[in-house]
Formats: C-alpha cells, structure tokens, sequence
C-alpha cells in the first residue's frame, strides 16, 4: 500500500471507477478524472487498466459465431417437448424463450412472464409480458402458453418432461395476457420447473417444428437434423440487450480432438464439453480461452433391474464396488471432476446429503459378490460411445478392475449417431450422460419417479414415489431437505445408476469470443449462449 494513503483507498477508487462506467464516461473521462486527483493511480495504472479492459468488455454487435457441440443425431429436434440432447437445448434456447429463466446465481428471473405468484403453491397466476412478438408477427397471448405447456399432457406428443406435466391439472387463460395454473398438489418450485428448456412457449397451434415459431433471440434460416443448423438475428426481438451476433450456426463434431483442431484453425470459435484429455492441445495457446462450469453433470453407468444381470441379487452393488471413483476422477478427467456417491443431487445443492458417502473401492467385495450373483467369469457387455461423455475410458477403467477379480466385463463400443435413441435406457447395461437439473424434484421427476420416462435403471418404489410427493409441495424446507436426503440414500442404495464423478464442463473458445458466464443449468451457459455472446473484433 503506498504509505501516507487511507487503508480504504482502492475500495473507494474502484467505486468510483465503477460508477463513472456505469454513467457511460469514456477512456478521455477518466483520465480527466485520474488527471485532476479524483482517483488515485496506484502502482503500474492498474485501476486504469481495470477500467480500460471493463470498457472493452462493452458488448459489440454483429459477425457470424460458429459453435460445434459434440453429440447429435438424425433424430435432432426443434420441439422443445421432444428435446433431450444438448444439441437441441442449444437449437430451442435459440429459437424460443421460457416464462421464466434461471440466472448465473441460480436464481429466477421472469423471461416472458412479467410475474408468477400464488398463495398456496398449488394455484398459480402468470402474467405475460406486452408486445413480445412471434416470428411470424402475432403477438404473444395466453393463447400461446396454454397450447405450448398442454402440449405435454398430450400422450401423443410424447414429451420428455410428462411426468413433471401432469401436475399441472388445468392450464387456463384468464385474459389476453393471464395464464392460471391449477396443479394436483401444492409444488413450490414451478417457478423453477418453468425454466427448463422443455417448456419453451411455441405459438398456438404449431405442428411443424421444421420451422419452429417462437418469440427467441434467431429466426431459422436451416435446419438439417444431424447436420447444422442456422439462425438470424430476431430483428423484432423483445429484450433490450441482444442478441448480438447477425447470425449463429451450430454444428457437432463427436471427436474431441478434432473439435479442438477445428477451433484452433478458426474454422470454428467454439468448441464444447471438452475432453480433460483433448485440453492438452491448448496449452500454450494464447488466442483461445477455456472456461470452465461444475453444476452436476455427470455419465453414469446404467444397469437396468428388469433385465438380467441386474435382476440378480448382488450384481449393482457389486459394480458399485467395483469403480475406482479416484482413478476416473484423477485419470479419466484429469481432477476436473469431483467424487460423487451414485445419487444425482450434487454438492453445489442445497439439499446434498453429505452424510451418504461413496462407496470406497473394493475389488474383493465386489467379486464376493458377483459370487453371490452367480455371474463370476460370465461375460457381461458394457454399452459405451463417444456420444456419453468419457463413458469410453470409464468403461476401460470399470473393465480393467473386472479382469482383476475375474469377472469379464466386455466394453461394446457403438456410434455416437442413434446411441440415444438405439441403446441408451434400452440396453441392459450402458452409460447414459445427464445434464444439471436445478431442483431434487426435476431430476428425481424425470430419472427415477416410477412412472419417469427417464428411468435410467428402471428403478421403482412406492415409497420413494410418495416421498417425492410429499416433499415437493413442502414449505418447511428443514423438513423438505430431511425427505430429500433420505431420498439420495435410497437411490445410491436400490437404484441401479452408478454415478461416479460429478464432472467439471469445460467449453473452450476463441479469445475474440466475449460475455461467457457459468449457469446451474449446464455448460454454454444452460445452452442459452447464443443470445449472450458478442464477437470483439
């Protein structure tokens, strides 16, 4: 500190910094500022500096951003309802929006709502935002809403988050800008649960999800599932900032490495979900950024309990025993990932029971069991694809503790194109790769109610089913968060998911890319960044 200055003199300087940039002053205004004593130039200008880089974070408009995720399919959709690979979230969060939204602090921000209330949880009021347009020109109704949140109640629409839908027993419109929404039970969290990305709002009456209509930051220009797909700046677009890109393409390139070369050869500015081991061909370079989020994503090794092996007694626990949670950790990922205990409530919740620990590794447990099983010595195929994320080395390092012990464990490695529509929640035991949910009820909802139509395992209790009832339209939250716990131990216990890290997304961009922040609802901020990012050229 330089001597004769007051010990709060950097505070207050950065404070004034920070409202002479929010007043809009330019470079010229602050030197002004620092010229006549107004701030204090501390060792090396840093405070300038501080500034000077703060205004070249300003948002810019313009150019074209073009991203490649790393799974996708010809089953590749544009219906928010049908959405279950990253690769649509990406498309929907480009060409819709949701009545609310979840913001980088995990809290609830109203998107096209201008508010949601109820009195008892159970009967809730939506008010709609005005003069938000559809890209096709109508204006947004209560119309729209009720036809786009009815749609998954609808059998034949096939929904992924119809399980969490039914509680919605009516969806009425009010008014032109009024939606009520009735549930069968009081549930606390439906501001949340209307921020995922299945319940984007489509225009009343929209079929052909070709040409998706939505209210969303791009109008789509291409579509081609499996392939790419582009979007143009929404010139009608209802928020004040953004987007500021003219235009966006999304492509999937499955192999790391060359997602990563195709980045650094600027034939693309961003690359996402990396592999900690393709992260090795970025050291050093300077023109390209990694940015990292931990918000509960994880692979998991699914074995189903309606299928043999699982239907044998001893054979899940004895695979729980059997992964060396460290070495996936440590070697698999490269640290970027934290242990986890075969439940998915990760530890950045505030609902995580930290008393259910993982279980250590231990072979020789693992194989007194597989002897119980009668399945020491029977070869077992393990599914496994790029499309999962490092199911393919979790895979390696599960089969290599198996030959250990005697149990033969053969890893069947399939394409990436189709895995989640041939073989993921059908083979008997395979990898599945599940993005960050921000509620126990979301992920319990749509992985392991006994009716989800994610059931990964196929995992079904009563009792958990009326557990998870009584927990979601709970106010007492010491209460809700003794039931949610107790909920974690009977999944890591009777569930047939072995989960083994929570692992650490790291996307990597171009240096020219600006406005990436982390979000609780996965990497590529919840998959919403498109709107979000600008090109500083």
């Amino acid at each position: 500190m330089t001597k004769g200055l007051p010990t709060n003199w950097g505070r207050r300087d950065d404070a004034m910094v920070e409202d002479a940039l929010r007043r809009g002053a330019s470079r010229r205004d602050l030197l002004k500022m620092f010229m006549a004593g107004g701030i204090g130039l501390t060792a090396g200008g840093s405070l300038l500096l501080r500034a000077s880089t703060a205004m070249a974070e300003t948002p810019k408009t313009g150019g074209h951003l073009r991203a490649a995720g790393w799974s996708s399919s010809t089953a590749d959709t544009l219906d928010p309802a049908k959405a279950s690979l990253s690769t649509d979230y990406v498309r929907i969060c480009q060409f819709y929006n949701r009545l609310t939204f979840l913001n980088e602090q995990g809290e609830i921000e109203m998107e096209l709502a201008e508010s949601i209330e109820s009195a008892d949880a159970k009967v809730w009021t939506v008010k709609l935002k005005k003069d938000v347009l559809f890209h096709d020109g109508h204006t947004l109704s209560s119309a729209d809403v009720v036809y786009a949140l009815k749609r998954h109640l609808d059998p034949a629409v096939g929904s992924k988050v119809n399980a969490i839908a039914k509680q919605m027993e009516t969806i009425e419109a009010v008014d032109p800008l009024t939606v009520k929404i009735t549930l069968t039970a009081a549930n606390a969290d439906l501001p949340v649960i209307l921020a995922l990305h299945h319940f984007m709002i489509v225009a009343d009456g929209l079929s052909d999800f070709s040409k998706p209509n939505g209210t969303g930051a791009f109008l789509c220009e291409t579509f081609e599932p499996g392939v790419r797909s582009v979007g143009t700046k929404n010139p009608h677009y209802f928020k004040p900032q953004g987007p500021y890109l003219d235009s966006f393409e999304f492509i999937a390139i499955a192999d790391d490495n060359a997602r990563v070369n195709a980045l650094m050869a600027g034939d693309i500015q961003f690359a996402a979900s990396l592999n900690p081991r393709a992260l090795r061909l970025l050291e050093g370079q300077t023109a390209v950024d990694t940015f990292k989020t931990t918000a509960g994503n994880y692979t998991d090794l699914n074995i189903r309990l309606d299928m043999d092996p699982g239907q044998k007694a001893g054979f899940v626990e004895g695979m729980k025993y059997l992964i060396n949670r460290e070495q996936i950790q440590k070697s698999v990922l490269r640290g970027l990932a934290e242990i986890a205990n075969d439940q998915p409530i990760s530890p950045a919740s505030k609902y995580y029971n930290a008393e259910n620990k993982a279980r250590a590794y231990d072979p020789d447990r693992a194989k007194d069991l597989f002897k119980k099983a009668g399945l020491l010595g029977t070869e077992i195929p393990m599914v496994a694809s790029e499309a999962a994320t490092a199911s393919l080395d979790m895979a390696m390092v599960v089969q290599q503790a198996a030959a250990g012990i005697g149990m033969k464990l053969k890893v069947d490695r399939v394409p990436s194109d189709g895995y989640w529509s041939n073989y993921w929640l059908k083979a008997p035991v395979h990898f599945g790769n599940i993005n960050p949910r921000p509620t126990p009820d979301i992920l319990f909802s749509l992985l392991y109610a006994s009716n989800a139509a994610w059931n990964e395992s196929q995992f079904k209790s009563e009792k958990f089913d009326s557990m998870l009832g009584e927990a979601r339209g709970m106010l007492d939250e010491a209460k809700r968060k003794e039931i949610y716990g107790e909920m974690q131990t009977m999944i890591s216990n009777e569930a047939g998911t072995c989960i083994p890290v929570w692992i650490s997304n790291v996307d990597a961009k171009s240096s020219k890319v600006k406005g990436l922040k982390a979000n609780p609802l996965g990497g590529m901020m919840g998959y919403a960044f498109a709107e979000y990012l600008w090109l500083d050229a």
